[in-house]
């Protein structure tokens, strides 16, 4: 066992079973460590009999259980060390007692209950790291009272109220993390010779304004105070801070212009100061931060042009984001900034030739759309308009540049060729030559065509009173159908809906179809109701929606090919197989993305929008590669306000309908957006809308948000399901997860007007991602 007269260490060794209590005979021993291995079961309570244990350090194992208070009363310890665990319980009051207690650390476990009050009175402790748990409650006072206290880190709990005055003045302390609590009142007064270098206080609900006093943390190196209720100035002090390299305020309410003085923080690298209302023109003086590498500005107030200054910015290389702001002119003073990776200009007033980018060659994101850019796009940047075409909209007089010599270029996404327009007044020049020689030949085509119209019109109105077929496609394909399939036979069958039955169709290896037959009662409506979904599911075109791949409409029923997707239905990947696979974080992010992505097309680049209407699990397909693809577009219908603001009935589905249309006919996109909410919230629980084992018969929302506590405050794996908590237990990805939480529940507001537009969803999404491994 490697025990000595002082200490007993057994490291990275890959034990597992129990820690044997014959231990605690080890009366002399003075340090523990039996870090990093396998061990489970509980801590024996014969740890208590070490009464010269200093360090006790049992960390990344798999022990579960309450620590034994005999250990909590053992009067030596200087060094606890439980974190990665999964154990609960809570602190006894006799831990206050540990006078020589220094490092305190249990994250990444179970514990909950409120932190003893007098902790710091008698200890001269150092650190206290808490984080990921379940801790509720005030922060204690007097942590800081040995004025010792050098890392606090409470992050990832549920703790309340303000934060104690004593730690603004602790002048020992150099890392602070409180963020993702419900944390509320003012930010404390920072005394003048304050030495943090590290401070999150960013998910919360801090208000008032940034004191002026945090122009004295001369040494601090990062501020985060994203995601709180900030509001008034940015403080002129923040020019102090000489030695800060990462400053991010976003989402807050802050308002006025960007001070000047933060071009004193010469060594800043990333300044995110996105969704608030910051107004004025950009400071010029960005372009003295020379070492500024990411840059978001995005959703705030700012006026007049980019700077020309901004070409000095060589240094931007991971994002530059002004969108949504009220910028005007042109960008030239981007032209320079090579290294550059993202690029979102979107949502702005900015009217210029975008060929002046074209020599941005390290781009992999780009979005200028809802700009005034005119012109040929750069060639570089044709690959952007194919997988995100999103990103060129709004945009009236872009378009594709077509090389000397070519015959023609495709269209994308709407954007014409540049030679098209061209081409096309030389066709018609040399056409009114010829009608002017042969008026009389065209006249006779004329009437010829409206001849044949008129006896195909007849044709097919005598088509459908005899009930023949109105548009088919294939009938090889058809017919092959149904001999796989046996005619339909009950046992292809892979899915049922409210709006017909799935079936599986193989007509080889490399063939292998869905086909959704649709039926009605009432004949005349069928062919209504089909032709709303050959139309709706013909048009569009995004890898996240299902693809056409043909149809066959009859008087009494119909049938529509789909590609078949190997995975089913989201529904049955997260509730039906048996055993439920695993699904790791990455794949849940990437399918509440793809979904986003796929609804953000149908509201915003669809013209009129298309409202789904009953976006949930089993209209979610994923392929083989797991990547989502939304279905069932037979209940979908076109927003045309001017002709029918409602639809005639209620449509959708239980636990996933939003409050306003669950008794009313009204459809809009706010509606879609609550839906996909609650989809996340199923992707995040691994629990259904209307599960059974929500008390009271209430749907999942109700039931997440009665395990809120204060309002914004949540426990994680109170609601998350506990796969994931397996998965990230010491990682950074639980951020992840919380920031998704949140944003399901903004997406489930009972408000429809409080809710995110799917476009502020997607992005929400993608600049998590990006922030989260900027951090890392």
């Amino acid at each position: 066992m490697g025990e000595s007269r002082r200490g007993c260490a057994i490291v990275l060794n890959h034990l597992s079973g129990p820690i044997p209590p014959e231990i605690g005979k080890c009366s002399s021993l003075t340090e523990l460590l039996l870090k990093e291995n396998l061990l489970d079961g509980v801590i024996p309570a014969e740890l208590g009999m070490l009464r010269n244990l200093t360090k006790l350090w049992l960390y990344t194992n798999h022990l579960r259980g309450e620590i034994p208070i005999e250990v909590w009363k053992i009067p030596t310890l200087e060094e606890v060390f439980i974190y990665n665990n999964s154990l609960s319980g809570q602190l006894p009051v006799e831990i206050t007692e540990l006078r020589h207690l220094k490092n305190l650390s249990l994250f990444n476990n179970d514990f909950s209950g409120v932190v003893p009050k007098g902790l710091g009175l008698n200890s001269s402790i150092e650190e206290l790291d808490l984080s990921h748990n379940r801790f509720s409650g005030e922060i204690p006072p007097n942590l800081c009272f040995s004025k010792h206290l050098e890392r606090l880190i409470l992050a990832y709990n549920q703790f309340q109220g303000s934060i104690p005055l004593d730690i603004g003045e602790c002048s020992s302390l150099w890392r602070l993390r409180l963020d993702h609590n419900n944390l509320s009142g003012p930010l404390p007064h920072l005394l003048e010779n304050s030495g943090l270098s590290y401070m999150d206080l960013s998910m919360n609900n801090i208000n008032g304004s940034i004191p002026p006093s945090l122009g004295n943390c001369r040494n601090i190196t990062l501020i985060n105070l994203s995601n709180n209720r900030f509001a008034g100035l940015i403080p002129l002090e923040i020019g102090n801070l000489v030695k800060l390299q990462v400053l991010d305020l976003s989402s807050n309410v802050l308002s006025g212009p960007l001070p000047p003085q933060i071009l004193q923080c010469a060594g800043l690298n990333r300044l995110d100061l996105g969704f608030n209302s910051i107004n004025g023109s950009i400071p010029s003086s960005l372009s003295k931060l020379t070492g500024l590498q990411y840059l978001v500005l995005q959703n705030n107030q700012f006026a007049g042009e980019i700077p020309p200054s901004f070409v000095d910015l060589k240094s931007l290389s991971i994002n530059l984001d002004l969108s949504n702001n009220e910028i005007i002119g042109d960008v030239s003073p981007l032209a320079s900034l090579n290294h550059l990776s993202r690029l979102d200009l979107s949502g702005n007033n900015l009217s210029d030739n975008l060929m002046k980018l074209g020599a941005l060659s390290s781009l992999t994101e780009v979005n200028i759309s809802f700009n005034h850019f005119m012109g040929p796009i750069p060639v570089s940047w044709i690959k952007f308009l194919q997988s995100s075409p999103n990103s060129f909209l709004g945009n009236s007089d872009i378009c594709i540049p077509c090389q000397e010599g070519e015959p023609d270029c495709t269209e994308v996404s709407n954007v014409s060729p540049c030679n098209r327009s061209n081409k096309k007044k030389g066709r018609l020049s040399k056409m009114k030559i010829v009608l002017l020689s042969i008026w009389s030949l065209v006249f006779c085509v004329l009437v010829f065509l409206v001849l044949g119209y008129l006896l195909l019109k007849r044709r097919r109105a005598a088509a459908k009173k005899d009930g023949v077929p109105l548009q088919e496609g294939s009938s090889f394909t058809l017919n092959q159908i149904m001999e796989v399939t046996d005619m339909l036979n009950n046992k292809y069958v892979i899915g049922r809906g409210a709006h017909g039955t799935i079936y599986k169709a193989s007509l080889s290896p490399d063939k292998i179809y869905a086909v959704k037959k649709l039926t009605c009662t009432r004949k005349k409506g069928l062919s209504m109701n089909m032709v709303r979904e050959i139309q709706t599911v013909g048009k569009i075109r995004h890898r996240n929606l299902v693809k056409l791949v043909d149809f066959w409409i009859r008087t009494d029923y119909g049938l529509i090919l789909y590609d078949y997707m190997e995975n089913g239905s989201l529904h049955d990947v997260l509730h039906e197989i048996n055993p439920l696979p695993i699904l790791l974080w990455d794949i849940r992010y990437k399918i509440a993305l793809g979904i986003a992505q796929g609804l953000e097309y149908l509201h915003h680049d669809c013209n009129p929008a298309i409202v789904h209407r009953d976006i949930k699990p089993k209209n979610i397909l994923l392929d083989l590669d797991m990547e989502p693809h939304i279905s069932d577009f037979g209940i979908a219908t076109l927003i045309d306000t001017s002709v029918s603001p409602q639809s005639s009935a209620i449509i959708g589905t239980i636990g996933y309908m939003s409050p306003e249309t669950a008794f009313m006919t009204t459809k809009s996109t706010e509606s879609d957006v609550y839906s996909y909410g609650v989809v996340l919230l199923e992707l995040l629980t691994r629990l259904k809308a209307v599960d059974p084992s929500f008390p009271g018969n209430t749907d999942i929302v109700s039931w997440v948000n009665s395990n809120l506590n204060g309002g914004d405050g949540y426990c994680l794996d109170r609601i998350v399901d506990p796969g994931l908590i397996r998965e990230f237990m010491g990682s950074r990805d639980m951020e992840e997860v919380a920031k998704v939480l949140s944003l399901a529940l903004k997406c489930t507001a009972k408000e429809a007007g409080d809710r995110p537009s799917m476009r502020d969803v997607v992005k929400q999404l993608t600049d998590l991602k990006m922030r989260i491994s900027l951090q890392e």
